[in-house]
């Protein structure tokens, strides 16, 4: 499975994920355009941030466009998940297991950051534009919670899962014995990339890469 090209290898690499192989990776520092909330994924909360991130990135995509004729295309959204509290962590590491079904965790109680990377020439001043542009015909509260930051999550694993995100257990459960047979261990958030339009693709037709950052099992 591909999604399309931006023209830089290394970026490239990132979002080329094929269908049941567990690959490590390296993701370098990258400038995202996010907004943090809580609530579980088919809530409104999510709902907005993610027309919020699409209005700006495409708001930017077209402004620079517009100004030099050529502008980096949109890329997926994605979204870090995770739970606080250590009854609620407990709970995340047993479905990443195995040992724990899904509907066993608190949705609503899920921590979430959702993202689209931004590629240059996109920066700090045409981001600021196009918020305010996306204000007057967007009025999100979203929009006000949104932050643009550079960032590296370094090395990871990552599967690609085709289908409903309710059978999504199956393949994290993979993604993890993987990364603790190759002598890893999980650090840091779970993180989702969505290839396609989550709003509008069928179901059986998502493409999901689930990633999650490693380092070296000690001990």
């Amino acid at each position: 499975m591909t999604t399309k090209t931006t023209g830089d290898p290394q970026i490239d690499a990132l979002y080329k994920v094929r269908k049941g192989r567990v690959e490590i990776i390296d993701v370098p520092e990258l400038f995202y355009l996010q907004v943090e909330g809580r609530g579980a994924p088919e809530g409104d909360g999510f709902a907005e941030a993610m027309r919020a991130l699409y209005a700006v990135s495409y708001g930017a995509h077209f402004a620079v466009k517009k100004a030099g004729g050529d502008a980096p295309r949109v890329m997926p959204l994605e979204a870090q998940w995770w739970a606080e509290g250590d009854d609620a962590q407990a709970t995340m590491e047993r479905i990443a297991s195995g040992t724990a079904a899904m509907d066993e965790s608190d949705r609503t109680a899920w921590c979430w950051r959702a993202m689209i990377v931004q590629l240059p020439p996109i920066d700090a001043e045409v981001i600021d534009a196009a918020i305010e542009n996306a204000r007057k015909s967007k009025p999100l509260d979203a929009l006000d919670a949104l932050t643009y930051d550079r960032w590296a999550e370094g090395p990871s694993a990552q599967l690609m899962h085709i289908g409903p995100y309710a059978t999504e257990s199956v393949s994290v459960v993979a993604l993890h014995t993987a990364i603790h047979e190759r002598g890893l261990r999980p650090r840091g958030r779970h993180h989702e990339i969505y290839l396609g339009d989550p709003r509008t693709s069928a179901p059986e037709k998502l493409r999901t890469i689930l990633r999650q950052p490693v380092e070296a099992a000690t001990g």
